[in-house]
């Protein structure tokens, strides 16, 4: 690991993004076609500053510590589960699009690097949560699958079954949140960076 990773400098940094990435998380705010278990926030806006100008291990710390800071404040409502998907989910997007930025450092390059990250965040949302996080929260709480199908088509026509449950929620939602959370970070690094590099 790069020894300038831990500089009192990037370590305040890491610290201050992963705060402000924490205080929006608990923005939340649901989406018309998505279960009420799944929450809309931009909290990784901070994160791919951090990513962008620090670097893709930095930016997953971020992730991390807000995760943290937020069991801190709130506790977990979902044994551990939510949070483990929001570690590996919003840290795939991160990562994927620091280490694509950080070879490529232009304007061209961030755009890049952002579908590059929202694509694998929305793919690696459904595969893991449909292979892993759904069937583990169904078994630590005793339900069966067919409660959250039944969850996400009290609120979406679309969905009839498992699949459709990932195909028109995990899909839609995560794209959506790739975007959403791109195009601010595409607004504020340019004004943020300078301060970052310093």
């Amino acid at each position: 690991m790069n020894s300038n990773l831990l500089s009192p400098k990037n370590i305040a940094k890491i610290a201050i993004l992963a705060a402000l990435s924490a205080i929006l998380m608990q923005f939340r705010t649901p989406l018309p076609f998505a279960p009420n278990f799944i929450d809309f926030d931009v909290a990784e806006v901070p994160a791919l500053i951090g990513g962008f100008a620090m670097g893709p291990i930095p930016g997953l710390i971020i992730v991390a510590l807000k995760i943290f800071i937020k069991f801190l404040i709130s506790g977990t409502s979902t044994a551990f589960i939510g949070e483990l998907s929001n570690l590996v989910v919003n840290g795939s997007l991160v990562v994927v699009a620091a280490v694509y930025y950080k070879r490529n450092r232009t304007f061209k390059g961030a755009i890049i690097s952002m579908i590059l990250a929202v694509l694998t965040m929305a793919t690696v949302a459904t595969l893991s949560n449909y292979f892993i996080m759904f069937p583990l929260y169904a078994n630590v709480y005793g339900i069966e699958l067919e409660g959250l199908v039944q969850m996400g088509a009290q609120v979406n026509p679309l969905v009839s079954d498992y699949k459709t449950l990932m195909l028109f929620t995990i899909v839609p939602f995560n794209l959506l949140k790739g975007i959403v959370t791109s195009l601010i970070t595409t607004l504020l690094y340019p004004r943020i960076s300078p301060i970052l590099k310093k």
